[in-house]
């Protein structure tokens, strides 16, 4: 299988343990984070709405009314009543207005300004969407380190619970031996003090489990619960099918890259609007309707009254906001250059990194696997010397401490390189499909 596939494998079938399928299928629905970065996508969706009827016409229906009663001897009714002649002087004391029509506003988009702001907004959701493919494929990348670390754990304890067994056999013998006067008493604590280091051991592996499975817990979103693996199969997963090479699709393929991609192309159409605020606004407005002073006169077609106008504004004096806003505009359009940048030569670096880490990786582990095997035939050989007087009670101690080291080392050493096979797969944009 060439790495440059690896991306375009579903991770149900790269990870193909149905234990650990479920455990994702459910981080996928209830992972908190996950549901969060979910709803900053619907905010950024309502963001597009918005800006998309700012460059529409404003419609509205409006209605209003008022009443109005002064006194008879104010400044006011005393000019009116000199100048209309009014006979009846409460029609100057009161009056009523009453109003109902529609209302329409449409600001000219001849500058693109809203245009440009609203693509910005669709931008700014399209890198919401890939931010979450990201959060998708880290997300599985650590809960598939966390689940097979745990199966990790397993072996060390099995590992270590064998040779606790050995260890108890080695004492018994150097008790025997000691009652029988081949060995001292200090021979025996010896062999003590390893078993109780050894028994040690086996306490933290057994800690580090629990924690484990409550951080496998935590990112599928639910409370602690045993989780349910096959530890047997682990010095099996993964067989040795990748192939070195860097794929010509790992810039289609990683999230965070083509998230770079739209934030970078937001913050060009930012500095558009931006500049487009030194020009002239153009708005027409226009109102409609039926007004009286009555309102039974409001269904009169008498009654029908209507304006439009249209205005132009143009900043000339004090465009310091203006220039700020333009200027911050422009700075951010080069830090998303910068962070472009960036992110295409992280997802290069760690790309190298973790081909490089497969390849030494697995070497390491046939190494350590020779060594394992000689370290078993030096326990053995020093037990059945150490029973026939042959060979000091060091040489055992040392031989058994040894073998425990490398069989726990090969079983750490197996882990990096599954940890190295699932980070190449997340390196290469995998598992968000």
């Amino acid at each position: 299988m060439d790495t440059t596939n690896i991306a375009h494998i579903n991770w149900a079938d790269y990870f193909s343990d149905s234990n650990l399928v479920a455990l994702i299928d459910t981080a996928l629905l209830h992972n908190q984070e996950l549901n969060i970065v979910q709803q900053e996508i619907a905010i950024s969706q309502n963001e597009i709405r918005a800006r998309k009827g700012e460059y529409l016409p404003f419609i509205g229906v409006a209605a209003a009314g008022d009443y109005e009663k002064t006194g008879r001897y104010t400044w006011r009714n005393g000019v009116e009543e000199n100048i209309n002649n009014v006979k009846d002087p409460e029609l100057l004391e009161s009056r009523s207005d009453f109003i109902f029509g529609a209302t329409a506003s449409w600001e000219l988009d001849v500058w693109k300004k809203l245009r440009n702001a609203k693509a910005a907004a669709a931008e700014k959701y399209l890198a919401g969407i890939e931010g979450r493919h990201f959060l998708v494929t880290t997300l599985i990348a650590e809960l598939a380190a966390s689940y097979y670390e745990l199966m990790m754990l397993d072996n060390l304890v099995e590992i270590v619970e064998k040779n606790v067994l050995l260890q108890q056999d080695a004492l018994t013998v150097a008790r025997e031996q000691k009652e029988a006067a081949k060995l001292t008493q200090l021979a025996v604590n010896r062999f003590e003090a390893q078993l109780l280091r050894t028994q040690n051991i086996l306490n933290d592996l057994r800690q580090r489990i629990t924690e484990t499975e409550n951080r496998i817990n935590f990112l599928s979103g639910r409370f602690p619960s045993p989780i349910k693996r096959n530890s047997s199969a682990f010095f099996s997963l993964f067989p040795d099918t990748l192939q070195a090479g860097i794929p010509s699709q790992l810039l289609t393929n990683r999230p965070d890259i083509r998230r770079a991609e739209h934030d970078l192309a937001a913050t060009r159409l930012e500095v558009k609007a931006a500049r487009a605020n030194f020009y002239p606004t153009f708005r027409i407005t226009a109102q409609s309707g039926f007004q009286a002073f009555n309102p039974v006169y409001l269904v009169n077609p008498e009654a029908l009254v209507f304006n439009l106008a249209g205005d132009l504004a143009a900043p000339l004096v004090n465009r310091n906001s203006i220039k700020a806003s333009y200027y911050t505009a422009n700075a951010k359009q080069v830090q998303a250059a910068y962070a472009y940048e960036q992110t295409v030569l992280q997802a290069h670096v760690d790309v190298v990194n973790e081909l490089a880490r497969l390849e030494n990786t697995r070497k390491s582990v046939e190494t350590k696997s020779q060594e394992v095997s000689l370290r078993t035939q030096s326990v053995a050989i020093a037990g059945s010397l150490f029973n026939s007087a042959r060979a000091d009670y060091v040489e055992v101690l040392f031989s058994q401490e040894e073998v425990l080291d490398a069989r726990m080392e090969l079983t750490e050493i197996q882990m990096q390189l599954i940890r190295a096979k699932i980070n190449l797969y997340r390196a290469l944009g995998g598992g968000w499909r």
